[in-house]
């Protein structure tokens, strides 16, 4: 079984609601002093054990990481899920996206929460909770989220940053100085700047690699400008969706290899460093737990569904809709492992060596770091 998730750190959840707390003067989980202005930096993929390892490279992240400023992401700790969890203040079970992919269930397949959107999936009803955007603006406080051009109109998008005026900007450091210009003209709101560039080139060269400490240096120059920018009334947070982990070829696992295990899965769902089985009609649960117990259970956490929301992983409010895309079986890898389906995966999607997902310290403790008036 998983292990018990804990509350004892700040949570993804905590960030966006706290910095509206701290627009409008009231009080935060995160217990934020009152700001004007306050922007949050979301850099996919950084981890506080990565960042600590590239501290040299990366000044004024590293700087803010040493006073210990952590917070805990999302299970599975994936973007889909870690992004809808800051946009509402909710946990995956709350807001339903459970998985990098998941089953539509009405429609009998498996859908990529990032990428996959179509007209069977509409982004007000598959994500139904008010974003903390849209509770901004409810109450007169203005919203932007900055990001790429490509980001601009995507499902994913339109269910996680509805509020939000969306301004797009390709460069790493163009982003941030669109950031300081809004906050020039605003008489007060919430500004959202989005990162991507670092997951990026980790699944492709890995977070150890010369070319993901190429971007962090990027991004921790952009940082330190806006930084030293703020005025005494404007706050910053910078943190991530989830960490990452390197994962040789070696240990890339070809669940296609081992067929007694896929005997009597009808869908295989979530991502290679957690799996989500889904079951066909008929098959026995216990069984099938058990045969991927024995199987994996070194390398793995193998539970069931309802193993896994009494965990309290998903939060403690798990919606039927949330509940309905969840498979019937969890391994969710707990050595330095994946499990790839070479029946469905690309051969890119194989090749990567960043991987994410699980409940390793490297993946779910993520940096959660304070500038100007929130660092006082």
């Amino acid at each position: 079984m998983l292990p018990a998730a804990s509350r004892a750190r700040a949570s993804l959840a905590d960030v966006l609601p706290s910095c509206l707390a701290a627009v409008t003067g009231d009080e935060s989980p995160l217990g934020l002093p009152r700001v004007r202005a306050a922007v949050v930096v979301l850099v996919d993929g950084l981890g506080a054990a990565a960042l600590r390892a590239r501290s040299g490279h990366a000044r004024t992240l590293a700087g803010a990481l040493t006073k210990g400023a952590t917070a805990t992401a999302v299970f599975p700790s994936t973007t889909a899920a870690a992004l809808t969890t800051l946009a509402t203040g909710a946990l995956p079970g709350e807001h339903g996206l459970v998985g990098y992919s998941v089953l539509d269930r009405d429609q009998g397949r498996v859908v990529n929460q990032l990428s996959g959107w179509d007209d069977g999936m509409d982004p007000a009803t598959w994500q139904p909770l008010p974003t903390v955007f849209e509770r901004a603006a409810a109450i007169g406080v203005p919203s932007f989220a900055i990001g790429e051009p490509r980001f601009a109109d995507s499902g994913f998008t339109a269910a996680v940053l509805r509020g939000a005026e969306y301004v797009p900007h390709k460069p790493v450091p163009d982003r941030f100085d669109a950031a300081r210009a809004i906050l020039d003209r605003l008489e007060r709101g919430i500004l959202y700047v989005y990162v991507a560039e670092l997951d990026k080139v980790a699944h492709k060269s890995g977070w150890e690699s010369p070319e993901w400490t190429e971007r962090l240096e990027v991004l921790d120059a952009a940082v330190a400008k806006l930084a030293a920018s703020l005025r005494p009334d404007e706050g910053m947070l910078v943190t991530a969706d989830h960490g990452i982990l390197d994962v040789p070829q070696e240990a890339h696992l070809k669940i296609d290899t081992a067929p007694e295990l896929l005997v009597g899965v009808r869908l295989v769902a979530g991502e290679p460093r957690c799996l989500q089985l889904h079951l066909e009609a008929g098959v026995d649960p216990a069984a099938m737990l058990e045969r991927w117990r024995e199987a994996e259970g070194a390398r793995a956490w193998v539970a069931s569904r309802d193993e896994v929301i009494e965990s309290g992983w998903f939060g403690p409010v798990v919606t039927d809709a949330a509940r309905s895309r969840m498979g019937d079986i969890f391994v969710a890898a707990r050595k330095r492992v994946v499990y790839d389906d070479p029946r469905t995966a690309s051969a890119q999607s194989q090749a990567m060596i960043g991987q994410h997902g699980s409940l390793s310290e490297e993946e779910l403790t993520v940096p959660l770091l304070r500038f100007g008036r929130f660092a006082r």
